[in-house]
């Protein structure tokens, strides 16, 4: 480990190491290294050759029907707010969502008039006559086509960010619009969780941002931040509350690795009684956290509007 991916400044210097909670990954335990500069940390030991399995089944296989309706209300709490922000600027704007996964995101700009485009390295889906491509967030797009792009939860997953921001930079008209957002190591629930921390995730996601490691990076690629916020309604409510879950439990996520039918849950009953007995008081604890952690600017997930102004690095 050299340079931090997020910053870029050479100083990552080991930190601790993290469990792997999917069972599918190359291995067990994974190194983390932590920046001096901006603290953002990154995970060593992944391979590129492990990401086709760990982006299929597991907790990213379809649900079964009935744990499928009872995620639908987080994921249109999600869809609202990345729509919000994507309508500050009209249709029929150019949008392109980078790590669009099935399109749903798509699907409901194009029904609101926008021309809406996606791509992700592993899903292929149609959203209303927009091709998904399967195409990794880092890959060439066509130069100044689009006035926004949206990478939704996708920065955290790639060995290099920098280079899929640079080409979101060149992909934007002048004066284009990124919206991005990231779990924020500087959280709260991160403290709280420390290794069982929900958003960790590790070996999917590459790199763990903290507010000024996120705005490094932004500013190396070119973009000049407009706002930034600690608080993403679904993101933040799941993290804490699976993350206080954790801190009752021998696994990790056990309840939502439920809901999602992971199979590697066959033998935690235990722990997943202990989840549900604990299930509404930690809804209940975690909403006053994080309502408090995000007017502290320390919520679990950081989510930045951006403009493309100046020159990309």
């Amino acid at each position: 480990m050299s340079a931090c991916p997020a910053c870029g400044v050479d100083e990552l210097r080991p930190w601790r190491h993290a469990a792997a909670v999917d069972p599918r990954a190359r291995q067990p335990v994974y190194e983390l290294f932590r920046c001096g500069a901006c603290g953002s940390a990154v995970t060593a030991g992944r391979e590129v050759s492990e990401e086709a399995r760990l982006y299929s089944g597991g907790v990213y296989a379809a649900p079964p029907r009935l744990a499928d309706l009872a995620l639908e209300p987080l994921r249109k709490v999600a869809l609202a707010e990345e729509i919000r922000l994507v309508r500050e600027v009209p249709p029929p704007a150019r949008v392109h969502e980078v790590g669009a996964g099935d399109g749903r995101l798509v699907r409901a700009l194009a029904d609101r008039g926008y021309v809406a485009t996606g791509s992700d390295a592993f899903v292929r889906a149609a959203a209303n006559g927009s091709v998904i491509g399967r195409a990794r967030a880092e890959a060439s797009l066509p130069s100044h086509v689009f006035d926004v792009v949206v990478a939704w939860h996708v920065l955290e997953h790639l060995p290099d960010p920098h280079r899929a921001l640079s080409a979101a930079f060149r992909a934007l008209r002048p004066g284009g619009r990124l919206i991005a957002s990231v779990p924020n190591l500087d959280s709260i629930q991160a403290r709280i969780g420390g290794p069982k921390w929900f958003h960790e995730d590790v070996p999917r996601h590459a790199v763990h941002f903290t507010r000024r490691g996120l705005l490094r990076l932004l500013d190396r690629a070119g973009f000049t931040v407009e706002r930034v916020g600690s608080f993403v309604l679904d993101q933040c409510l799941l993290g804490i509350v699976q993350t206080l879950l954790n801190r009752l439990t021998r696994e990790r996520n056990v309840l939502f690795r439920a809901l999602k039918r992971d199979p590697s849950l066959r033998s935690a009953g235990s722990d997943m009684a202990i989840s549900a007995a604990a299930l509404v008081p930690a809804v209940l604890i975690g909403t006053v956290v994080e309502t408090l952690a995000a007017a502290a600017g320390r919520g679990g997930a950081l989510v930045v509007v951006a403009r493309s102004t100046g020159a990309a690095a």
